[in-house]
């Protein structure tokens, strides 16, 4: 459905936040330093040391141990300066701070359009509602099955079974859209798993293969 802003912009804004203005080479390098440490949308392992590895460990299940554990992520970078972790946590979490995909709003009015109850599966430390009402996109979302508030996370089997419960649906007639394997659990209980490809922030990311598999069998 969305995806965080690009990093450089992420790390320019935090940077102002902080009263620092970084002439584009250095935004460049700072965000590439803290992509480098696994930090959100930059496709790399996480780099977790043992201070915050508790933190890390609980992120997705804990609204302090996720800003605790990407916060020491950030702060082990190269070049990061004091404020910069927090102020870059900041957007993060802000509704500000996210893009929809190109074709996301276009796919659920279809999806809605023709019946289907959707659900937003998602491991993650906050509430993400604001960020979805930013985007327009809320209103499409029938129940929301969060890792915080129900306490686990993908791709334990609870979690898609949570909310095919919620959507009173049979995992049979279930398609999992995500974009990561954990997301692909969803085919321990029988339902079917879409991945998406990758695609940078607000661009096309192939959800109108999501119409045709849903008129395939959900």
């Amino acid at each position: 459905m969305a995806q965080v802003e690009p990093l450089t912009r992420s790390v320019m804004l935090a940077a102002e936040a902080c009263g620092r203005k970084l002439d584009p080479m250095a935004v460049t390098a700072l965000a590439d330093a803290i992509g480098a440490q696994g930090w959100v949308g930059a496709g790399m392992e996480a780099r977790v040391r043992p201070h915050f590895a508790d933190a890390w460990a609980d992120r997705d299940l804990d609204e302090e141990a996720h800003r605790e554990a990407y916060t020491a992520l950030a702060e082990q970078a190269h070049g990061v300066f004091e404020g910069l972790s927090d102020a870059l946590y900041e957007r993060l979490a802000s509704p500000e701070g996210w893009v929809a995909y190109a074709d996301t709003v276009a796919t659920l009015v279809a999806l809605k359009a023709q019946g289907y109850p959707i659900a937003l599966v998602s491991n993650i430390g906050f509430d993400p509602r604001g960020i979805l009402r930013r985007l327009g996109i809320d209103r499409f979302i029938d129940e929301w099955i969060l890792s915080y508030e129900v306490g686990f996370c993908k791709p334990d089997e609870k979690m898609f079974y949570a909310a095919c419960h919620a959507l009173d649906v049979e995992p049979s007639r279930t398609l999992m859209v995500g974009d990561s394997m954990a997301d692909a659990g969803a085919a321990r209980i029988g339902a079917r798993c879409y991945l998406l490809p990758h695609a940078e922030a607000g661009r096309m990311v192939g959800l109108e293969a999501v119409l045709r598999l849903v008129r395939g069998g959900c």
